[in-house]
């Protein structure tokens, strides 16, 4: 990964973290305020990209909560980075009925294209390849998430050099506006 997506993610959160973090807890009653520490996680990983351990202490000394408690949140769920990832983010489903129709094949065939094993960040930092809990897609599999946010189903060999090709271009334009 790039020394600027490092040095990012080590800065202070921002005031306007802050105060997003004050609205979000302002939804709940003073009691309940402990009910926005998913919000805050994702406000936390927004700005900087993962979610740091300074950034769950934070959160848990806004939310009253212990910060033990935070970091379980963020490790529960897949959504959080618990470190920097790539501009790309990749899930791919490996649970079992993906599995049964070429879930595996299709992990192995983006290892090999992108240069890199589950878990890691291709050396230019525009993809990570992760691995990824049930999508509730089964009936589509094999299935994948970009960036938390797009959902891809049926994803062949074809699909996925499509996918990587147009997000490899997609990144094209911002860095010869550089």
């Amino acid at each position: 990964m790039s020394s600027d997506t490092t040095h990012a993610a080590a800065m202070p959160l921002s005031a306007e973290a802050h105060a997003r973090f004050a609205r979000e807890i302002a939804k709940y009653p003073a009691e309940q305020k402990q009910s926005a520490v998913m919000a805050c996680l994702a406000i936390a990983q927004q700005e900087q990209g993962w979610v740091t351990l300074e950034s769950e202490v934070v959160i848990a000394d806004l939310l009253g909560m212990p910060q033990i408690a935070v970091h379980e949140v963020t490790t529960f769920y897949n959504m959080y980075n618990q470190q920097p990832t790539g501009r790309f983010k990749l899930n791919v489903c490996t649970n079992l009925p993906c599995q049964l129709r070429d879930g595996q094949k299709a992990l192995h065939y983006l290892e090999k294209k992108l240069g890199i094993a589950m878990g890691e960040t291709t050396s230019d930092g525009l993809f990570t390849l992760q691995q990824s809990e049930c999508l509730g897609a089964c009936a589509d599999s094999p299935v994948m998430l970009v960036n938390d946010r797009t959902m891809c189903s049926f994803m062949s060999d074809e699909k996925l050099d499509q996918l990587i090709d147009g997000l490899r271009g997609a990144e094209q334009p911002s860095k010869q506006g550089a």
